[in-house]
Order: C-alpha cells, then sequence, then structure tokens
C-alpha cells in the first residue's frame, strides 16, 4: 500500500468553547479527487483550512507527502511547495493586472518562464479573460476575479491543491465547466491531488473520486457516490443522499404530504 498523500489523525478544532471538528481521521490517496460536502455550518472550510496550514488544530495531526504541518520550518516550506491551499475569498493585488499576478505566483513556483508565460495565455483563454489580463484587476467584476484567483492555484503546477469553494463567486457556467474538466485531467493524467469543498452536490458528483460528508464538525461518511449510495440505500444523486442524511424529518413530511396529494 503506498503512503497517503494527505493524512488527518485525530483532528480536533474548535473556536472558543464550540467546537467546529471533532476527532478527524482521513487518509486521500494521491491522484484522487476528492469532495467534501456538507451544509453551511458543518466545518467544511475549518477542515480544509486545517489541512493548508492556515489553522493548527488543537490535537492530532496533518500530513502532507510524509510531512507534519507545522513542525519545523523546513517541512512547513517543502509543504508549502507542494500543496497550494485556495481560499474561498482570497487576496489579490488590486493595481496589478491578471498577468502580472498570474507570472508572479508562477514565479514563486519556480515554473520556468517559457513555460510560465505560455500556461499564463492558455489560462486567460480558458476562463475568457484576455481583456481582463491586461487591465487592473481592481477593474474585474466579482467573477473574474475568482477566475484568476483559480487560474493562480492552477499556474503552480503543485501537485496537490486544496480549493475551498471554487465553483462558487460568481464563475459563469463556461467557467465552471472548463474548471471540472481541468481538475479531472489533471488528477486523472498527472496523478495530482485535488481537495475541494462545495456547498452544490450537483455541480461536483461527476467529478469525486470520493465524496467527505461532514455533520456537526464529524465525517459521517467517506466514500465513492456508488459506495454512499450502498450504505444509505438511496438510488439517485448525491444530493439525494444529502437530504436523506441531513434532513430525514423534512424527506419524511415530503413523502406525507404527496401522499396525502394522491388519496
Amino acid at each position: 500500500m503506498s503512503t497517503p498523500i494527505i493524512e488527518l489523525e485525530g483532528v480536533t478544532q474548535h473556536y472558543g468553547i464550540r467546537p467546529v471538528l471533532k476527532r478527524i481521521d482521513l487518509h486521500i490517496e494521491r491522484g484522487e479527487l476528492v469532495v467534501i460536502v456538507g451544509p453551511n455550518g458543518m466545518g467544511k472550510t475549518t477542515l480544509l483550512s486545517v489541512m493548508g496550514g492556515v489553522l493548527q488544530p488543537q490535537h492530532g495531526s496533518v500530513r502532507i507527502d510524509g510531512r507534519r504541518r507545522r513542525q519545523s520550518v523546513e517541512d512547513e516550506m517543502a509543504i508549502r511547495r507542494t500543496a497550494v491551499f485556495l481560499p474561498d475569498h482570497p487576496f489579490l493585488p488590486a493595481q496589478q493586472t491578471g498577468r502580472e499576478f498570474l507570472l508572479a505566483v508562477g514565479r514563486l513556483y519556480d515554473v520556468p518562464d517559457e513555460r510560465l508565460i505560455d500556461h499564463v495565455d492558455r489560462l486567460l483563454r480558458l476562463f475568457d479573460l484576455i481583456p481582463q489580463g491586461d487591465g487592473p484587476i481592481m477593474r474585474c467584476s466579482s467573477g473574474q476575479q475568482k477566475k484568476l484567483a483559480l487560474s493562480s492555484a492552477l499556474v503552480t503546477e503543485a501537485p496537490v491543491l486544496l480549493l475551498d469553494e471554487p465553483f462558487s463567486g460568481g464563475v459563469d457556467p463556461a467557467g465552471l465547466l472548463a474548471l471540472k474538466r481541468v481538475l479531472a485531467r489533471r488528477v486523472q493524467e498527472h496523478k495530482s491531488t485535488v481537495v475541494l469543498t462545495s456547498p452544490m452536490p450537483e455541480v461536483v458528483e461527476e467529478i469525486a473520486d470520493r465524496i467527505v460528508i461532514l455533520r456537526d464538525g464529524e465525517v459521517v461518511a467517506f466514500d465513492t457516490l456508488e459506495g454512499l449510495r450502498r450504505e444509505f440505500g438511496v438510488t439517485g444523486s448525491l444530493a439525494s443522499i444529502l437530504e436523506r442524511l441531513m434532513h430525514p424529518e423534512t424527506t419524511q413530511k415530503l413523502q406525507d404530504y404527496f401522499e396525502g396529494m394522491s388519496s
């Protein structure tokens, strides 16, 4: 068995007296696309932030490619070159052009200039950002800024991407399609590892290799979509599984309501 690229052991995180993550154990394999789902407030962003090193758990440990987060300066620097964390609302330099920003990020990760310049051009074309690439970021719409931020993660060529709600923030349908295909190809052809959060199961179920379901800060399931269907006795979509798991009372009330209409 190969060593997982991401390992969480007994991770507990709380803000003040309210626990947000409770004894999380997760092993994510190299070359997997893992999606973390669950209603808002269940700990998705906190879990990804712990993986990304932004938060240090009160208990437990996080390892990326065998190195423990925050164990030493050397280990942490090595991890940060391997794993890129993109928050939902990242800082963007308002005065820089989109192209300048992407080139600067790529150079931080020592991407050779010839390959970097070509990749930036392809990303700007892919996400319909050619005009915005040569204008200040402050003039971009929220959706355009989101696509620039996503491009900044992709341009690093890092083997591990940790993306908080990449499909939200006003990304247009063409951008959503492009992002899904790019992430899936990176995983399938380059054996990259992608972990992302999403409040929209219908957007991500087609690309997920495995799915983490969080409820009240605990992992209640971690499996393929087919495995989740078997576990919860649901034949439908990921959204149907979440409805059964998170809102059983509402599901039963709906069933009672519709049965009453047919009687």
